[in-house]
């Protein structure tokens, strides 16, 4: 029996379309630090991070370390990072042991057209550019894009009505 799902020579599954991908960039963007995790590739990494998961170190570079004013308080952290391993080019995509062909804005694959990753993690400490994270799936040095709070119902309610 063969499996319907194995990858070409160039990466490509059965029934997944690669597109040309734009000769220039809209945008730019500022990688802001790097992540420190125990994967050292792509096939060791969790599919998705678990919030009791592995500690991991969000390594801020120094230049921005005042952003984290006030951080410290927070228990969970929206995480964006560049999966800079991931292709690009690939819009309809076989995810792995499926027997469907999906979108790539219908999946969570870090293969679209901006790899760009969201993790939800515990911020376990803070040690002053350092932060421990629980929850993140990346290769260990992945660059950082940028850290968000995540606020519950209740925190968010506060926080409107005290304004901006």
């Amino acid at each position: 029996m063969s499996d319907t799902n194995t990858a070409d020579e160039e990466g490509i599954r059965p029934g997944e379309i690669a597109m040309d991908l734009p000769e220039e960039f809209d945008a730019g963007v500022y990688f802001i630090g790097r992540i420190r995790t125990p994967w050292a590739s792509r096939k060791e990494c969790p599919h998705r991070g678990e919030i009791d998961g592995p500690v991991c170190t969000i390594e801020v570079d120094p230049r921005w370390q005042a952003a984290l004013e006030g951080i410290e308080g927070r228990e969970r952290l929206l995480v964006l990072y560049w999966m800079g391993l991931a292709r690009r080019d690939i819009v309809l995509q076989r995810p792995r042991r499926k027997d469907r062909l999906a979108g790539a804005f219908a999946l969570r694959s870090p293969v679209r057209p901006n790899p760009i990753a969201a993790a939800v993690v515990r911020l376990e400490a803070v040690e002053g550019r350092f932060l421990k994270v629980r929850g993140l799936d990346c290769v260990d040095g992945t660059a950082l894009v940028d850290i968000k709070p995540e606020f519950s119902p209740a925190e968010r309610k506060c926080d409107e009505a005290e304004g901006p």
